[in-house]
């Protein structure tokens, strides 16, 4: 066993440890979630329910309407604020590399108790117990190992939303951060009742006419700079009105643009309206994996993967196209 493998074990049972010990838990997870945040999330709500445990999931109420993609997922129980008794509940993070990742207030409030579970390479173990597994596909991964220690039964509730971060986080099993463990895991998850089918079409195929339509108008708006290493899209508010979507929409258009050839970053800027939030949320994804986004991002606030991040940024086009394009050359090279 490697000395990563010794700290992983280490860390997963002091975090078993904790949660025998505590009755109330608050679980949150990054802003602008994915089907990793969402399922991680989920997945342990379940989980702690049937330890017995009183759990609650928050999300800010500036994150809905989730993604068309994520709206099956039964949510109708996530706080939008903290509940009276927050004092005495421990906050479990998950799939937060940085706790800025949900910019709440009190959940970063000094006194409270942090659990931290995540995989990101760049997590920086703000937790007052942390379970940071990098070599893990996804945090429903580790969510999963979790209950396997914990003794419990993966149920088909805790399977179906486990099984929406494993599918996603690996891009369908086709990400490089899949390996034979990603496929026993999801062996696993749909032997305790995942309908694979159900869960793909509400996934992927579940598409609105005014998702394709703005779809339409990001590749069409596509630029190349650095050579046509940085391939770029960007969303405006125009182009919401024009197609009839929203920013919940933009969701897999990043994909679309990664696999241009050529490219070594795809980036996708979207505006995102007057919310209280940053005027643009930047998406950036390392095409042949020789540039590490996350570096990129977190210049601004922003983190995630080497191959996988994003920020969010009041930075204009024109100086957005000039930093990710200064990022790419001190990378690569002129």
């Amino acid at each position: 066993m490697n000395e990563t493998t010794d700290i992983g074990a280490t860390a997963i049972e002091r975090i078993a440890s904790e949660i025998r010990a505590r009755e109330r838990f608050l679980l949150t997870a990054h802003e602008g979630p994915d089907g990793d945040a969402l399922g991680s999330l989920l997945g342990m709500h379940h989980l702690l329910t049937q330890l017995g445990k009183d759990s609650v999931m928050f999300l800010a109420a500036k994150e809905f309407p989730l993604p068309i993609e994520y709206r099956f997922l039964p949510l109708e129980e996530v706080f939008h604020e903290a509940p009276a008794d927050m004092a005495d509940r421990a906050v479990v993070f998950l799939d937060c590399g940085n706790i800025d990742r949900m910019p709440v207030d009190f959940l970063s409030a000094d006194g409270s108790f942090k659990i931290n579970i995540d995989h990101h390479h760049d997590n920086t173990l703000f937790g007052d117990v942390n379970l940071v597994e990098v070599d893990a596909s996804c945090t429903a991964e580790i969510v999963y190992e979790l209950a396997i220690l914990l003794g419990a039964e993966i149920s088909p509730e805790i399977a179906a939303a486990l099984y929406v971060g494993l599918v996603t986080d690996t891009g369908k099993f086709m990400y490089e951060n899949t390996n034979a463990r990603t496929h026993r895991i999801a062996a696993d998850l749909i032997e305790a009742g995942v309908d694979v089918d159900e869960t793909y079409r509400r996934l992927y195929e579940h598409v609105p006419l005014e998702k394709l339509r703005l779809l339409s108008r990001a590749l069409d708006g596509i630029q190349h700079h650095c050579d046509g290493r940085l391939v770029l899209a960007y969303v405006t508010a125009a182009d919401y009105e024009a197609s009839g979507g929203g920013e919940e929409m933009t969701e897999g258009i990043i994909d679309h643009l990664r696999s241009i050839e050529g490219s070594k970053v795809a980036a996708l800027i979207r505006d995102q309206g007057d919310r209280g939030r940053a005027a643009r949320k930047v998406s950036l994804r390392s095409s042949g994996g020789e540039i590490d986004v996350s570096a990129m991002a977190r210049q601004h606030g922003g983190g995630g993967h080497k191959r996988a991040a994003g920020f969010s940024t009041d930075l204009e086009l024109d100086e957005l196209v000039t930093f990710l394009c200064g990022e790419v050359k001190t990378q690569l090279g002129p």
